[in-house]
């Protein structure tokens, strides 16, 4: 059964697939192999289901990529464009977003096209194709690419129930955050001060541990870990991206080629940002004390956490 807490934090639509979800696997065994596939398997389908946006946004651009009719009277960017305020409008109408949510894309949309205008004009990458709906060499479906991180940041922390131990000061990370946006743009003219921007975060974040619920069992692990993960699926999403041409760097204007690792880094400091402007409308919570149970013995799902902790 779906409990008091679930229902906050899930919309009126997830609480009754969670309800749904329950009564089939609840059935299952809770410990052992089966229990452990149990809480991997629900893992990766919570993981899926947070970053819905980003996938059908990326799914459309493979599309694309693959078969668009060049006699339409649409181009390819204003089609992912108006495709992606139309999932916005869906996702709000079946109740799969919040109006918060919804907020911070808005967010990551402006910031995220302020970003793009000035990399394209200095070269970091272009938009080799034609578009209406754009701003200089941006097309404007380049906005949701920052929004689709933003979307699954929000999504998820309620979704997997995310709390906080030993979370940074509030003002710390926005200072942090506002110096990693002026870097991007800076960088260009004067010393890149990415790696000691590393050494802040590593700083502030040392001790931070991110606690988060799969199906019976809370999970933990240490956030920075966290933040390296989901910037490696970024980057995976980057060199499909790329690949579909949706945009593509100067290394690849003669063929597609892998997105140097490199880029790896520029993806940590742009989680780091993005988490910060996402706790603006969903402040991190800390871990109540009475949740604060034995760990349990490790399983399969733990994917790199030092402990469960009981449900």
């Amino acid at each position: 059964m779906v409990q008091r807490s679930d229902e906050r934090r899930f919309t009126s639509l997830e609480a009754r697939i969670d309800a749904a979800a329950h009564r089939l696997l609840d059935r299952l065994p809770r410990h052992g192999v089966l229990g452990g596939l149990t809480e991997f398997l629900v893992f990766g389908i919570k993981q899926a289901f947070a970053c819905l946006f980003g996938g059908v946004l990326l799914a459309l651009m493979i599309a694309t990529k693959l078969a668009w009719p060049d006699d339409i009277g649409l181009a390819r960017y204003d089609f992912l464009f108006l495709a992606a305020l139309g999932i916005q409008l869906l996702m709000l109408a079946f109740k799969l977003e919040t109006i918060a949510e919804a907020k911070v894309i808005l967010i990551f949309h402006i910031v995220g096209t302020l970003m793009e205008i000035f990399k394209t004009s200095v070269g970091s990458w272009i938009y080799p194709e034609e578009s209406f709906f754009r701003i200089g060499g941006v097309p404007l479906f380049s906005g949701f690419m920052y929004a689709a991180v933003g979307s699954y940041l929000a999504r998820v922390s309620r979704i997997l129930d995310l709390h906080y131990t030993h979370y940074p000061s509030r003002w710390m990370t926005v200072l942090l955050a506002l110096a990693i946006y002026v870097n991007f743009f800076t960088h260009h003219f004067i010393i890149d001060l990415r790696y000691l921007l590393f050494g802040v975060i590593a700083i502030l974040f040392f001790r931070t541990t991110v606690h988060y619920r799969v199906f019976r069992f809370r999970h933990r692990m240490p956030l920075l870990l966290g933040f390296l993960l989901i910037a490696l699926f970024i980057w995976f999403a980057e060199n499909i991206g790329t690949w579909s041409r949706a945009w593509i760097y100067p290394s690849q204007h003669g063929g597609w080629t892998l997105v140097s690792l490199h880029k790896l880094g520029a993806w940590y400091l742009l989680m780091i940002l993005s988490f910060v402007l996402v706790t603006l409308v969903h402040r991190p919570r800390p871990l109540a004390a009475t949740n604060q149970l034995h760990p349990l013995s490790t399983s399969i799902a733990d994917l790199g956490e030092t402990a469960q902790i009981s449900r």
